[in-house]
């Protein structure tokens, strides 16, 4: 996730995941097209390519719709609102949240455990302690073992307002 415009009105973050979604086209593409060769040499190597078409490409697929997804999180200032926008090939969902019941940006921290080894991932979450949103929202769904998410946190706390109580440590917080 990046910053694409901090100005005083408003504070941008997006992320649209254009190298991964390109690769699972690649993909797709690769094991479709090596599937209908082999189909069409005949034989019995039709059924063997139509089913290596099909799992390769539909493996594909179901990866592009899972892990696919552009977020855009919008401080507006002048309209004083948080608008969080995640689209996939399923369809866009909006939330809005009120600017004012933004307390500050933390990193919210899990541990993951694979082959034996044990990491900590991070997230950027926003903390909103007033509304009928009160509570901890994530920026991302995803966990990342990148500095992004502190760089992130850093952005949202230092946008906001002075005189707000944003500006306080935007250190971890275990999930």
């Amino acid at each position: 996730m990046k910053i694409t415009r901090n100005t005083p009105e408003q504070l941008i973050l997006s992320d649209t995941p254009w190298l991964f979604g390109i690769m699972l086209v690649l993909f797709i593409l690769a094991f479709v097209g090596a599937g209908f060769g082999l189909a069409s040499a005949g034989g019995e190597n039709i059924f063997f390519g139509l089913f290596f078409a099909l799992m390769g490409g539909g493996m594909g697929f179901a990866g592009l719709c899972i892990f696919v997804r552009r977020v855009q999180v919008i401080l507006d200032r002048p309209g004083g609102s948080i608008v969080i926008r995640r689209q996939s090939i399923f369809g866009y969902s909006k939330v809005e949240h009120r600017l004012a019941d933004l307390s500050h940006a933390e990193v919210e921290s899990t541990t993951s455990r694979s082959s034996g080894r044990t990491r900590m991932l991070y997230r950027p979450v926003l903390i909103l302690d007033g509304g009928m949103s009160a509570g901890r929202h994530p920026v991302v769904e995803a966990y990342t073992n990148g500095r992004g998410p502190q760089r992130l946190s850093d952005a949202i706390n230092a946008w906001l307002p002075a005189e707000s109580p944003a500006k306080v440590d935007s250190g971890g917080h275990s999930a």
